[in-house]
């Protein structure tokens, strides 16, 4: 009898529920047990759990959040954390564990390989960020809350003839600025990953005013570093990234671009709004199609992998090749957006 813990780690996102309820119902079909741990590492390692049977998922499939809710928490800052998870793995005779989660679950899963708590990561992250997969579970759905969001504030940009700024989510990536901004039509868009500079901007702005255009959008990832930003004042989280909630990028790109305009200007920060929701048809068919994978890696006894996929087909990427990658967003959609600014 194989048993699948499942344990859902980092941010939430869109599709979490669907991934759950794809990992009950593949192993139900193979006869295989599972357990569910209550706010992902937290459980683990407080050894707060339950079992997951058929009506725990009935239902599950459209709701946003997480039902075994989750965490962002690196076991690895206390020891003690890790010879718990050792611990509580074996007291439950799990076979692995199904981590539902992003590029630091990634690491620490890798981390947990080495010291024999066997894995599979299946990725979900409205930044799309995670190495292995072409999408991850959530960014469909925040892709398509931000270019809902902004068919909105083109009316009341028009209207009051404004330049808006809109900040996505993107801790280190583009992809929900890129592809959030394309879908709604975004006049120009800022991401990590292509070279700018905020007069180029301020200069656009001025040529669709000539051309009577008298407002424009523009969308900028969080992530995002502002020529002359110093960097040396940044805040760190607990797996060493920078903290943008409290950079304010969305506000002083907005500044310097009034400045430089003299168009009035107002700012709109999407937030954790992204994150919530009724996942998308394409996040609830991919969150079960890694889900169902990932527990036909079990009956195989293929493990400490990422299930993802590419080109349309489901592949895995061993941790080692994964956990130190990003998924930084792909710049020929940047050039396909351009055409349009």
């Amino acid at each position: 009898m194989k048993r699948i813990g499942i344990v859902c780690d980092g941010g939430d996102a869109p599709g979490i529920n669907a991934a759950i309820r794809a990992v009950a119902r593949a192993s139900f079909d193979r006869e295989f047990e599972v357990l569910g741990f209550i706010d992902g590492f937290h459980g683990l390692i407080e050894d707060d759990v339950k079992i997951i049977t058929k009506p725990s998922v009935s239902g599950i499939l459209t709701l946003g959040g997480s039902i075994l809710g989750i965490s962002r928490f690196n076991p690895y800052k206390d020891p003690k954390h890790v010879e718990a998870i050792k611990e509580n793995f074996k007291k439950n005779n799990l076979t692995l564990l199904v981590f539902i989660g992003d590029r630091d679950t990634v690491t620490v899963a890798k981390k947990l390989s080495e010291e024999g708590v066997p894995s599979i990561v299946v990725p979900k992250s409205i930044d799309n960020d995670v190495y292995g997969t072409d999408h991850s579970i959530g960014f469909d759905t925040a892709v398509s809350f931000i270019a809902s969001s902004l068919d909105n504030l083109h009316a009341t940009a028009s209207a009051h003839h404004r330049l808006m700024v809109v900040e996505t989510m993107g801790r280190e990536t583009g992809w929900l600025a890129l592809f959030g901004g394309l879908a709604g039509g975004a006049d120009y868009i800022v991401i990590p990953e292509v070279p700018f500079n905020i007069e180029e901007i301020a200069k656009h702005v001025e040529s669709r005013r000539k051309e009577g255009k008298n407002f424009s959008i523009v969308t900028v990832a969080e992530g995002v570093v502002l020529p002359g930003e110093d960097t040396s004042k940044f805040e760190y989280d607990e797996f060493g990234h920078k903290v943008n909630s409290k950079r304010m990028v969305g506000y002083r790109l907005a500044s310097e671009l009034e400045n430089l305009t003299h168009l009035r200007t107002r700012v709109m920060i999407l937030g954790y709004l992204q994150r919530g929701g009724i996942p998308t048809n394409t996040d609830r068919l991919l969150a079960t199609r890694l889900g169902v994978e990932a527990v036909n890696l079990t009956s195989k006894g293929i493990f400490n992998v990422v299930v993802g996929v590419k080109n349309g087909e489901v592949i895995t990427t061993p941790y080692e090749d994964a956990y130190d990658k990003i998924n930084m967003a792909d710049v020929t959609y940047f050039e396909l957006a351009r055409l349009f600014f």
